[in-house]
């Protein structure tokens, strides 16, 4: 499908995993790519074309998904080397890492998505081996009988690593507060990585991509006002953030224009700065 048959190729939330799946692809394929995802392009296909295509500033703006995933990919091998045995990877969509990262052949891998998109990366991938245990479950998060199930059956093998990139977003508050008690109570998970937005994120993005998510049946709605301190009732404590701001320019991708604003940063006050680097990041959070 090309760009010209659609003036909005986003059907619905799994179509965000094609989106993503062209950024990886773009940077897998730069000669200084701070990742590589061989399978990317094949997976992102035509329709992942045509939604970065058509998406306001669409390349432009991939430097934020570059960096949410060289980042996670830090911490998932840091909490692997810690002794995670398990990985629930959470509307995982088109994610790969079960593929690519130099994981331990005995580490359960759990691949979760809606049945579609299990289907879908079956078929794409059938060929090709994962460098660990891994098992693709079809289930739908919102019904809690499913989930219980998926949860219970990863907490027989801990401790266990939770991943929900690109999920959380999605989802309304309350949503989000009844997913993070499943996996403390539920799944015993130790470690859970993920992407967590701002109220300020939202508030700019509503000027760019707001629009076309909400034609395609997938909003941004969750950005706590309270940040991490959204998920301590339900017991997870920050470990740590990694602000996709200041990740940028570690990791040497900063974002167009971002000399201009870094300077506008230095005339700020200091509350104003922390704001600016917690407008975006990712997470990793430890149960307590």
């Amino acid at each position: 499908m090309s760009a010209k048959e659609t003036k909005n190729p986003i059907r619905n939330i799994s179509d965000t995993a094609l989106w993503v799946a062209v950024y990886r692809a773009m940077e897998s394929e730069r000669p200084d790519a701070l990742f590589h995802d061989p399978y990317a392009r094949r997976l992102a296909g035509e329709r992942g074309e045509a939604i970065v295509n058509t998406m306001p500033l669409g390349k432009q703006m991939s430097w934020a998904m570059v960096i949410r995933t060289a980042v996670m990919d830090e911490m998932i091998m840091r909490c692997i080397e810690q002794g995670a045995k398990t990985v629930l990877n959470l509307a995982a969509g088109l994610d790969t890492r079960a593929y690519r990262l130099d994981l331990p052949a005995d580490l359960r891998w759990y691949h979760v998505d809606f049945q579609p998109m299990v289907d879908f990366m079956q078929d794409r991938l059938s060929d090709e081996k994962a460098r660990c245990d891994l098992e693709y479950i079809a289930a739908d998060l919102r019904e809690q009988e499913q989930r219980d199930a998926l949860f219970k059956k990863a907490s027989d093998h801990g401790p266990v690593l939770v991943i929900t990139e690109g999920l959380l977003i999605y989802l309304l508050p309350e949503q989000v507060a009844s997913l993070a008690k499943s996996l403390r109570r539920t799944a015993l998970a130790k470690w859970w990585i993920t992407d967590l937005a701002s109220p300020l994120l939202l508030k700019r993005l509503a000027k760019s991509w707001s629009k076309k998510l909400e034609q395609g049946n997938a909003p941004f709605q969750f950005a706590p006002k309270e940040g991490t301190a959204f998920f301590k009732p339900f017991g997870w404590n920050e470990a740590e953030y990694r602000s996709n701001w200041d990740e940028s320019m570690r990791l040497k991708r900063p974002m167009r224009f971002a000399w201009f604003w870094n300077l506008v940063m230095k005339l700020q006050t200091k509350a104003q700065q922390e704001a600016g680097r917690r407008m975006s990041g990712i997470v990793l959070f430890e149960s307590n």
